[in-house]
Order: C-alpha cells, then structure tokens, then sequence
C-alpha cells in the first residue's frame, strides 16, 4: 500500500485523538471538582516528596505547611526525634520556631541557644512554668514535682531535697544498693555470660533501677530483676504510661480529644494503667503504713513522709493522693534516669574497649578498704575513680536522661536571641542538642566545646571526649554515686561485647 494512502487514515486517527483528549479535560475537571480532596492530597504528596527529595536531611529544617502545621516532618523523624532535632537546629541558628497542626494549642520554639535556656531557667524563672498544657498532657502524674509550679514545686523541692540529703536515708540506699548488686544485678549477667546468651541491658537496667527505687521510694524489693526475668505489672504499667506520654507529643491534639471523647485509644490504655500504678502504690502505702505502727525506724523516703504528715498538712483521702502522686513522680525519676544513662554508657563502652581496660586499671589501682560481700566501696572511695565518673559524665553529655524540657510563658516575653513568646508559644529547651553542638556548649562530640582533649574522642558524633573539667568536678548528690558503683559492678564482674549490628535511637 502507498504512503500517500495512508495519510488520510492517519490524519483520521489523530483527530480522533483530540477529540476523546477535547471530552477528557472537562470530565476530569469536573470530577477533581466533584472531589477537591483528591486533588488537595495528591497536590500535598507530590510537594512533600519533591521537597524531601531535594533537600538533603542535614540541611533542612521542618517546613511548617497550612493546616497541618509541621506534622509531616514530625512524623517521618518520629523514630530519630533528638537526632532529628539537633540537625535543624544545626540549620537554623540553634532555635527554631516549629508550628503545629490546626486545631493544637500554639506554637512551640525549639531552641539550644545556652542563653536562651539561661534566661527561661534562671534569670526570670518565675515568668516560665511547666504550664496547665504540660500539667495536662502529662496528667498521670498527678499533682507531683515534675507537674507542681510555683509554690507547690518549691515546697515538695524543699522537702524531699532535706529527706534525700538525710544520713539515715542515704546509708540505707548504700546498703540495699549493696545487696541488690550481690544478689540481683550480678548473677543474672554472670550466668548468661557463663552460657554464652546475649541479654537486653536495657532491660537489665530497667529491672534493676526499678528494684533499687521502689526499695529506696516503697522499703520493699518488687523482685523485677531475677533470674527468669518476671512481668511486674507495676513496670508495665509505667511502661505503658511513658509510651502513651510520648504519643501524645506528636499526635495531633484534635484526634487526641476525639479519642478521649470516645474513650478508645491512647485514653483507654492510660486509663488501665493509671489503674494498675494506683492499686499498686495503693497498696505499698498500705503495707508501710502497717509496719509503721510496729517499727517506725524505717528509712525510705514513704515512711520519712508518714511520719512528718503534720508537716505536709494532709490527712485522709488528700494525703492519700499526696502519697500517691509524690512517690510515683520519685519512681519515674529514679528509675528512668539511672537505666538510661548506664545502657547508653555500656554502648558506649563496647564501643572503646582501650577505655574499658583504663577503667579496669583505675579500679585495681583503688581497691575497696573493706572486705564485704563484692568487694563494694563507700560513696568517698567512689570519688576517687576520677575516670570512671569522667566517662558516665561524658556519656550523659551525649544521652541526657531528660533530653528536653517543657516551659511556658506565663507573659510575653523576648529571649536573647530575638525570638518572642507568650502564653500561646510554648518553649522547649533541647538539652540533648547543647551537648552535641558547639554553639550549645557541648563538646568536641558535637562539634566544638570548651573541654580539654582526652583520648575518648574518635572524630564522630557517638565519640567520647574527656577533659580536666569533667575528671574533677564532684559527683551530683547520690544518683551519680549510685551510677558508678552499679557501672563499676558490671564492667569488674563482666566485660561487655555488643550483639548483632543495629542502630541505637535515643
């Protein structure tokens, strides 16, 4: 067949074309019209995967979008929360001002600028308190220290400062720590290093800080760390209690309200939690409170508090829920803190088995002057392992326990670094990025600092670094002594090797 008979075929075809592309356009107008969502959606997806594709993760900072605010960024990150943050702070001059979706209660200023943390924490304290936002979001807690403002938080400050700082109180703590390592912390690792198993420190950890701090809180060992590693309900449910805070960081507070209407969700796994946590502190105060009337001797901090009850001008059900929210805000900061800073500090140990030997010597240069059961020193024999306290303090630099802390403006104000903010603008001080930044103080791990080179430093950003200021600077009150016997137990009894290859979030 000629070429030229075919030509009226082909101009045929492509009439056809666009007349079916003519009919096209206006049938899909109309139906985007019909559903804008579609539309709205699709237009959103392909802005958040081009603008991710083409900025790199270092450089970006959260991009605060219409109506959903910056919940995007929040949940993609929402697995490397502080690394995440560190790296926009980084970008955006160390404060940041992060907005939230419709509907959520104001903006929120994310900041590691030393002077800005100086002005909310010190220079005028009384203009920032944790705020009803945070005393309702972290509502578990109840009327406790980490929720009390004011002249409620200065009372219980006051008050469970002179019991911790008591002598009875802390060699009670030196002896049940003493014990528990003996027979709870030790044999457990001893035997699975004996068997070869690889075991979850973290766990190992929880279960003991949990014990240590329900006998220093309660005078009562729960028995979580054992041999058969047990379920406390107690633990659970203050497992359960922290996740369900930190969902309710990122979730949006719309679908939070409609979940507490309808009581289903997040509201529902806290409400049987909170039953749990009450029946159980319930029932410590009840068996301390029996004790009480035959042996007042005791020297946990719920008997030091039963016997000063005219003291806290309490009595009945108002003591009882005193009882109730003081202890359990003790428990969260004991046991919390201590297994997070010695998990991260093992991590870190397997990490640099040079330092584990430097920590090993220093140990037999200073051997315990008593002969007891594990060969356990007194809080001055613990000061003088200058290096062992240098590495948990460095350790903690890089992993603080309480990686960021919540303030809101009670009036209007302007921090040094220009930024406003009000009763609509929360402040969130990121303690976690001051000690990985230079511009935040930290140091050489984060990229700058005033400390003096050590040799625990290897250029990256989970290296070590020891300098002159941490090695003879004094231990903070007892949770620092009771960090370094705990670490200085394991690493004498066991060496520490790391399982199969993974990546440690914070």
């Amino acid at each position: 067949m000629a070429a030229s008979e075919l030509t009226p075929h082909k101009h045929a075809f492509t009439a056809l074309n666009k007349s079916q592309g003519m009919e096209l356009v206006p049938w899909l107008l109309g139906f985007l019209g019909k559903y804008p969502e579609i539309m709205v959606s699709a237009a959103c997806f392909l802005l958040l995967l081009c603008r991710f594709r083409m900025r790199r993760r270092a450089d970006r900072v959260p991009t605060n979008w219409p109506v959903v605010g910056a919940l995007p960024a929040v949940v993609v990150n929402a697995g490397r929360v502080h690394e995440w943050v560190t790296e926009f702070l980084r970008a955006a001059g160390m404060s940041y001002v992060v907005e939230g979706p419709w509907g959520s209660p104001g903006d929120v200023l994310v900041t590691a600028d030393p002077a800005n943390v100086a002005h909310f924490f010190t220079a005028i304290f009384g203009n920032y308190p944790k705020g009803e936002g945070f005393a309702a979001m972290f509502d578990v807690l109840g009327d406790g220290i980490f929720n009390a403002d004011g002249e409620s938080w200065s009372c219980q400050r006051r008050k469970s400062h002179a019991l911790l700082s008591d002598a009875r109180f802390r060699a009670a703590v030196a002896a049940s720590a003493a014990r528990k390592l003996g027979g709870g912390l030790v044999p457990p690792p001893d035997g699975l290093a004996a068997s070869g198993a690889a075991a979850d420190l973290q766990d190992v950890f929880m279960r003991l800080t949990f014990d240590l701090t329900a006998m220093f809180v309660f005078g009562g060992d729960p028995g979580c760390l054992a041999a058969d590693f047990p379920s406390v309900p107690f633990a659970k449910a203050m497992d359960d209690a922290e996740e369900l805070l930190f969902y309710r960081h990122v979730a949006p507070v719309p679908w939070l309200r409609l979940q507490t209407y309808l009581k289903i969700g997040h509201y529902k796994k806290m409400a049987k939690a909170r039953e749990v946590l009450d029946a159980s502190i319930a029932e410590f105060i009840a068996l301390r409170r029996e004790r009480a009337a035959d042996d007042a001797t005791g020297a946990d901090l719920l008997t030091s508090y039963l016997a000063c009850q005219h003291e806290i001008g309490k009595d009945g059900a108002e003591l009882d829920a005193f009882l109730r929210d003081t202890t359990l805000n003790l428990m969260v900061a004991g046991r919390d803190t201590t297994s997070s800073a010695l998990t991260w500090f093992f991590w870190l140990l397997s990490k640099h088995p040079d330092v584990e030997a430097r920590i090993l010597a220093e140990l037999r240069a200073h051997p315990p002057s008593s002969t007891g059961a594990g060969g356990h020193r007194t809080a001055a024999e613990l000061k003088r392992l200058v290096y062992l306290h240098a590495a948990l303090s460095e350790s903690l630099r890089l992993y603080p326990p309480v990686p960021f802390e919540h303030k809101a403006a009670v009036r209007p104000d302007a921090l040094p670094s220009g930024v406003a903010v009000g009763p609509t603008r929360r402040v969130i001080g990121s303690l976690s990025s001051m000690g990985r930044t230079a511009a935040g103080g930290g140091g050489p791990a984060g990229g700058g600092g005033g400390c003096d080179a050590e040799p625990w430093h290897d250029g990256s950003d989970d290296g070590l670094h020891l300098g002159e200021r941490e090695v003879t600077a004094e231990a903070r009150a007892g949770a620092h002594v009771e960090r370094r016997e705990l670490a200085r137990a394991l690493v004498q009894v066991r060496g520490v090797q790391r399982g199969p290859p993974h990546v440690p979030r914070p």
